[in-house]
Order: structure tokens, then sequence, then C-alpha cells
């Protein structure tokens, strides 16, 4: 099984995507910024296939154990990306929350000011993408494609 983040727009120091499942769209993505040369905790994964891996032991594990006792099985990690570590999917707003993990929410919103995009409704995204990723990874290996910026995404 595989699923797609399509990154559309980009920021000063934020990225946003789409996450489809069977061609549905699910919900949106935030990570940090795509660069050429990646800066610790401030740059987005590159582009790629990665397989999806629980992750049971970590401060995060235990935090979101304590929040979601009854479903949570172990953080979904991306592994094996060049140059990055503990690459997760959680629940976060903005660029400061990422450190390189993918967010994900329901909605999403543009601040012209400071052009930079934020996602919202966090929690209401992460918890049913939570489960149905959890119950694909118990049946069979699920991938994630993250695919390139299109050259249109930029702002």
């Amino acid at each position: 099984m595989e699923i797609h983040v399509k990154r559309v727009r980009q920021g000063n120091n934020s990225t946003l995507s789409v996450l489809y499942i069977d061609g549905e769209q699910v919900c949106y993505v935030l990570e940090d910024s795509v660069r050429d040369e990646k800066i610790k905790g401030s740059t987005a994964i590159p582009a790629g296939r990665y397989k999806l891996a629980f992750r049971r032991y970590g401060g995060m594990h235990g935090r979101y154990h304590r929040l979601f006792p009854d479903f949570h099985k172990g953080m979904i990690q991306l592994m094996d990306v060049p140059n990055f570590s503990y690459i997760y999917i959680h629940i976060g707003n903005n660029f400061s929350d990422t450190a390189g993990c993918l967010l994900v929410g329901k909605t999403k919103k543009y601040f012209k000011k400071s052009h930079e995009f934020e996602i919202r409704q966090s929690r209401k995204a992460y918890i049913p993408l939570y489960k149905r990723l959890a119950a694909m990874m118990e049946k069979e290996e699920v991938f994630i494609k993250i695919h390139e910026l299109s050259s249109c995404g930029t702002n």
C-alpha cells in the first residue's frame, strides 16, 4: 500500500502538502521548508518513497501513549530517510512544531504578512489518520511517497 503526500505551496519556512490515500484527499500536511542544503530541525525531508513503521519507545511515544491510550500503538515513523532520523507523523500547527516531521491538519491558513502556512484542527485530522494507517500497517507494508513541490506551488 502506498499513500501520497503532494507538496503544493511553499512559505518562507513552511511547506504545505495534501495527503491522499487511494486517491482520496484525507488531510493537509505541514513540513519545514524544502531546502537544497539541510539545516537540522528546519528542513523538509527529501522527496521520495519511505516505509512506515511503528516506533514503540522514546519520549514522544510515551507522550502520545498517555494522550491516546485507547489506540496508540507506537509513533508512525518514516524509515530510512537520508540524513534524517526519527521522522514522525504527528500533531502540530506551524513550522516551529515540525523539527523535520510531518504535521497533519483538517484545515490550512496562509499568513500573507509573514508568508507562512499553518494547519489547524490537527488532532481532528491525526486521530482518524492514525487509526487508518495503523490498521493498514498491521495487515501489510505501507509506504509514503513524498512528491516534489511543483513549480506552480510557490507563492
